[in-house]
């Protein structure tokens, strides 16, 4: 084993202690001038072996745990630490510590909405409304937590019940975060939720045509793509004006029997646990 030793108004230089010392050991380097009782002392020093390596090893084991804690808290939790306390809370519906997670200028996107959720009131009214909907069973479950450089984490995740996956409830989540006081806190979420639509090869299909569109309209495609809120406001005036009287009360009626049915089912599935619970206990 190879150390160097330093002494002023020197150079550094190596020496190596016997191969056939085990365990920690420390080099000596020879004095110009110096006394031979003190390179006596560091060969001592080279030949001696430790007392316990296991005890050597569990004390610098403990130096670099206490090291790394020391680290941690005054670096405070990283972004992936902070999301999965952030989903702790929704599962737990601990509205008042999540409330602590959302920055006050925080843009919440959920591509199943047409619009963001801009400010923290209209996130908390989100969660608000997820948390009552989850009921007592539901709970986010994380698969893949990461994270990359400048605050930012990515999970993926799904929804079970009572332990049971739900289908069609996978999704994933990309946060940006900023420092909070002592804390990190989402400045920006974007939500990407799995479809129950599973069109295939229709999307290639569809894709392939439209590119096709664009291709052959150019100046049409940059107008449609850098204002599609206009197409969408069209649309929605068109809807209104020449489909909703014939199609809002077809959705009506169509709720009310979806209603009716869910109901029946539930009436159903009670009267057949309570009949089980009756008769086999």
């Amino acid at each position: 084993m190879a150390a160097t030793v330093n002494f002023y108004g020197q150079p550094p230089q190596q020496a190596i202690c016997p191969k056939g010392v085990s365990g920690l050991t420390f080099g000596f380097s020879p004095f110009k001038g110096s006394s031979q009782s003190m390179q006596n002392k560091m060969k001592m020093a080279c030949l001696r072996k430790p007392a316990s390596n296991k005890s050597f090893s569990k004390r610098w084991v403990n130096l670099a745990v206490s090291a790394a804690d020391d680290f941690n808290l005054k670096l405070g939790p990283s972004p992936s630490d902070m999301i999965k306390q952030f989903y702790t809370c929704i599962n737990e519906k601990n509205l008042k510590e999540l409330d602590g997670y959302i920055s006050d200028d925080c843009i919440f996107e959920d591509c199943s909405f047409l619009q963001p959720m801009q400010g923290k009131k209209e996130v908390m009214h989100f969660f608000e409304q997820l948390t009552a909907g989850m009921g007592q069973n539901v709970k986010i479950i994380l698969e893949h937590v990461c994270e990359d450089d400048g605050f930012t984490a990515g999970v993926n995740w799904h929804l079970e019940w009572k332990t049971i996956q739900i289908p069609f409830t996978k999704g994933s989540s990309f946060y940006e975060c900023s420092q909070k006081e002592d804390r990190l806190a989402i400045k920006k979420a974007l939500v990407v939720t799995e479809s129950p639509i599973k069109p295939g090869g229709i999307v290639l299909t569809l894709l392939r045509n439209v590119t096709a569109i664009f291709d052959d309209f150019p100046k049409a495609a940059e107008w449609l793509l850098t204002s599609p809120h206009v197409i969408t406001r069209f649309c929605l005036k068109i809807y209104s004006r020449l489909l909703a009287p014939f199609v809002n009360p077809l959705l009506a009626g169509y709720i009310r029997a979806w209603n009716l049915i869910a109901r029946l089912f539930a009436f159903a599935l009670n009267t057949i646990l309570h009949f089980l619970k009756k008769n086999f206990g």
